[in-house]
């Protein structure tokens, strides 16, 4: 759009019409797959993808990808309804917790370009290129270099650029693509759906005659407050730019995170590792003075030393949770110097050294737990105690070799938890204590994937009375079941144990006559498949 008022702010709007799919794709790809009796010979990730929610207890479809809107697919939907009209739909739960730390993410991006970035929930962002657009050369440009940026994160947009924030969103969400128009009347062009009102004042606008913003602009402002409200005449001036004599709406823009920095010169070039040492202790007790006045702790920090001959050298740590603590965060980094391969080499010595706290999260004053234990003394927090190792065995085998198990929203066994890195993970979960000389209701152990097992039954549908696995034979002593675990609702009928059929299953704890304790399960009932599976899923301690 050409901006044709001189003097007045310019705001960027993005508008990402396919946030839930995009984002999923990028952080989960296997979950967009379809099933492979569903995709046939096409590629599987050809099938359009949709995002269902439950409304009165009924799956309705919240969002959707660019193949199935395509396909006639829309939000609002029955999953029913969308089934009956593409069968190949693969159907997925929405998270919409997941799409707004996206969201989150995408704005702390665009604060590159410019450091005024507001939230436009749940699918949008406004930037306030105002000042900043000459530094790319034009308005234009800035908004193609953003572009390419989130185009790059695997994010598909429409943008605009307008004198207000509304006036830009509103051209990013309803104005055609191919319209060249001035910026007054693309918007005076655009659907009364752009001013954002409610159903019943949008319903309302339409059956006055009033089709688009230039209808309802002409009309007197008094007359729209009294039969639409005054939201409809605050929308109008929001997108025209005619705020009416008051103020224009504020725009809520992200707080910037600037990281906490320490700088330490030297009057001459340092080479005694003991001055080294005692210099960093002093900038992390700067550091741990600097948190405490913020309710904060590091969890990232980076050490910088700058040699007298230019040469630079940068190392990193992390920590499992936010701490404060110099003496910990020093045991650290040396852990971190003794796994480098080429030793710290001062050369002519070092001219400066700067500590950075890259990350930063929230840590009130706690009180720990006294443990006298009769000594009168108080004993170390296990969870204080717990965390320091896992910081001090990844800083020196490195993050990815130490894992703690993460609990994720599925009632599926085996995808109930994920392996993370423990030092990006959070506390970690008890293990929920079963019944005093009882054997727990999940197996400490699972396979993956589960094993087939031959089993010989009373009754087609009853519990096991004989199993064979790896080419043994075991006869069942006690057993415990069936504990039903239906499938995931929103997934196709059908399909072997592959991870993307849908069988119910009937899990069994069983006891065989050496005492062994196993868990199995039958894949599917007689009513979904003729002849269902036996699997073992894990081994009880």
């Amino acid at each position: 759009m050409t901006n044709v008022r001189s003097g007045t702010r310019q705001y960027l709007a993005l508008w990402f019409p396919f946030l839930c799919a995009d984002r999923l794709r990028m952080q989960e790809p296997d979950r967009c797959a379809a099933p492979a009796e569903a995709a046939g010979d096409g590629a599987a990730g050809d099938a359009p993808l949709a995002f269902v929610t439950k409304v009165r207890n009924a799956p309705r479809l919240a969002a959707v990808d660019a193949r199935a809107l395509a396909l006639g697919i829309v939000p609002g939907l029955t999953l029913a309804d969308a089934r009956a009209r593409q069968p190949d739909l693969v159907a997925v739960g929405m998270d919409e917790s997941a799409d707004r730390h996206w969201l989150d993410d995408l704005a702390r991006q665009c604060m590159d370009f410019s450091p005024l970035v507001s939230l436009a929930r749940p699918d949008g962002i406004t930037i306030d290129i105002t000042g900043v657009a000459h530094l790319f050369g034009s308005a234009e440009r800035l908004a193609e270099a953003v572009e390419d940026r989130l185009a790059q994160a695997g994010m598909t947009l429409r943008r605009a650029i307008a004198a207000t924030a509304d006036a830009a969103q509103a051209l990013a969400r309803h104005a055609c693509a191919s319209d060249d128009a001035d910026e007054r009347t693309a918007i005076r062009a655009l659907p009364v759906e752009a001013l954002g009102l409610d159903p019943l004042a949008t319903v309302g606008l339409q059956r006055a005659g009033l089709k688009t913003v230039g209808d309802v602009a002409v009309r007197p402002a008094a007359s729209i407050a009294a039969r639409f409200g005054a939201g409809a005449v605050a929308a109008l001036h929001g997108l025209t730019g005619d705020a009416g004599g008051s103020a224009p709406r504020p725009l809520v823009t992200l707080a910037p995170r600037v990281p906490l920095r320490f700088e330490r010169r030297f009057a001459e070039p340092v080479t005694h590792q003991d001055t080294i040492a005692r210099t960093l202790l002093d900038l992390l007790h700067e550091a741990a003075a600097a948190l405490a006045g913020r309710a904060l702790g590091g969890r990232g920090f980076r050490l910088m030393l700058f040699r007298s001959d230019g040469a630079k050298r940068r190392l990193d740590i992390a920590t499992s949770a936010p701490t404060r603590d110099p003496a910990l965060v020093l045991r650290l980094f040396d852990e971190r110097i003794a796994t480098l391969a080429d030793p710290l080499d001062p050369g002519f010595g070092y001219d400066s050294m700067t500590l950075t706290v890259r990350v930063a999260e929230p840590l009130e004053a706690l009180q720990p737990a006294l443990d006298c234990g009769g000594s009168g003394e108080a004993g170390p927090d296990a969870d204080a105690v717990l965390a320091e190792l896992i910081d001090r065995l990844s800083t020196r085998l490195g993050p990815d070799c130490l894992r703690r198990l993460a609990p994720r929203a599925s009632h599926i066994p085996e995808q109930g938890q994920l392996a993370l890195p423990a030092i990006h993970g959070g506390a970690p979960l008890r293990w929920p204590a079963p019944p005093p000389g009882e054997p727990p209701m999940r197996p400490l152990f699972l396979f993956d994937p589960p094993q087939p097992v031959e089993v010989i039954a009373a009754v087609p549908d009853g519990p096991p009375h004989r199993f064979r696995w790896r080419r043994k034979s075991h006869e069942v002593r006690l057993y415990e079941g069936p504990e039903r675990i239906a499938a995931e609702w929103w997934k196709h009928r059908g399909g072997e144990h592959d991870g993307k059929g849908s069988l119910t299953r009937d899990y069994y704890r069983i006891e065989d006559v050496r005492g062994r304790r196993y868990w199995l399960f039958r894949h599917g009932l007689y009513d979904e498949k003729p002849d269902p599976r036996w699997y073992l899923h894990g081994l009880f301690a």
